[in-house]
């Protein structure tokens, strides 16, 4: 009885039929301007059990600034503690941030500092790109984890900043929106063009480029922009793909996109004949085995070569091997890409 290996393979089709793989226009792009922004400060932590910075000039400096603001005139020589710590503050700023609404934050260490446990973040002005100050953090850190226990170095604050400054404008008034996909695609962009279109009842949407479609307000909807998205965003499109095969070698996984298709082919590798097109088969890509022999039909599927393979009992790095060598035949009618 032949023993049959077992494979680390996984053969994974992403998408099928047109009809099956519709996403919502939400899902598949961005509106120009709605997005969140990175924000980055940098601050000094106080109330350290010893855990601080050593020999940090740039903390004593810090803790000098500071302390001159509040009145008190030292020098960086009159400074000399432990249970302080410089560190940068990050956070993101949502769209449409209005002042008052809180952040969350992440605090890390830049100096040599232990721990950050038990640490008080001194009132620390976040700013964007445009070096614009949008939030203010202050407030007891919570020292992070991660895989292999506490990480002292680190630390979150829920809700620790607060905006300072409104955002996003009056974003209902805009009589024209911009839509950006997240996988530029000819095909994607026209079919999204023609289906707002069909929705709003005119011309209103253009497709500019593969990744990028203009959308006009009609008049009724003037002066209502957020009705507009509300309509144009829960609308059903099916995004078209580049034929690819991901081949991750570590894991022996194969990830196969929908439309993958390979050309007259014949291949021998070690013990294993393979041949596609030529007759032999059966239609439709079914395949006929005798002793690690394959023959499929010139409209086989990558698919139907992985699972073909896959029931010889080869294992993942033959598979693996098989396929880079089709896609250099010139057989394989799609992007392989390998992590």
């Amino acid at each position: 009885m032949r023993t049959f290996l077992i494979l680390q393979v996984m053969f994974i089709v992403l998408a099928a039929a047109l009809s099956a793989k519709a996403a919502r226009l939400k899902d598949i792009c961005n509106i120009r301007g709605v997005r969140s922004n990175q924000l980055v400060g940098y601050g000094v932590v106080v109330g350290l059990n010893g855990t601080g910075d050593s020999k940090a000039e740039f903390t004593n400096n810090s803790m000098s600034r500071m302390l001159d603001r509040l009145g008190m005139k030292l020098t960086q020589k009159d400074i000399a503690s432990k249970n302080v710590a410089a560190v940068v503050i990050t956070a993101e700023l949502p769209p449409f941030a209005r002042a008052g609404n809180k952040l969350d934050v992440t605090v890390s260490s830049i100096g040599d500092a232990s721990s950050l446990k038990g640490g008080t973040l001194i009132q620390t002005p976040l700013r964007a790109a445009d070096q614009q100050t949008y939030a203010v953090a202050q407030g007891s850190l919570l020292v992070g984890f991660s895989a292999t226990g506490v990480h002292e170095t680190g630390a979150r604050m829920p809700d620790g900043a607060m905006i300072e400054r409104d955002l996003g404008g009056d974003f209902a008034a805009r009589n024209m929106f911009r839509l950006t996909l997240h996988n530029p695609d000819f095909t994607t962009a026209a079919r999204v063009a023609k289906k707002v279109d069909l929705e709003l009842g005119g011309k209103y949407a253009t497709a500019l480029d593969a990744g990028t479609i203009d959308i006009i307000s009609p008049p009724s909807y003037e002066g209502k922009g957020v009705d507009l998205l509300a309509t144009i965003e829960t609308l059903d499109v099916a995004p078209d793909t580049q034929a690819k095969v991901v081949v991750n070698e570590k894991t022996g996984t194969v990830v196969i996109g929908n439309g993958v298709k390979i050309s007259k082919v014949a291949i021998s590798h070690g013990d294993i004949s393979l041949k596609v097109g030529g007759g032999g088969g059966e239609a439709g890509g079914k395949k006929t085995e005798g002793d690690k022999l394959i023959i499929l039909d010139e409209s086989a599927s990558v698919g139907d070569i992985v699972k073909a393979i896959n029931r010889l009992g080869v294992a993942p790095k033959d598979l693996i091997t098989i396929l880079q060598s089709i896609k250099a035949a010139g057989a394989l009618q799609a992007e392989l890409q390998i992590l």
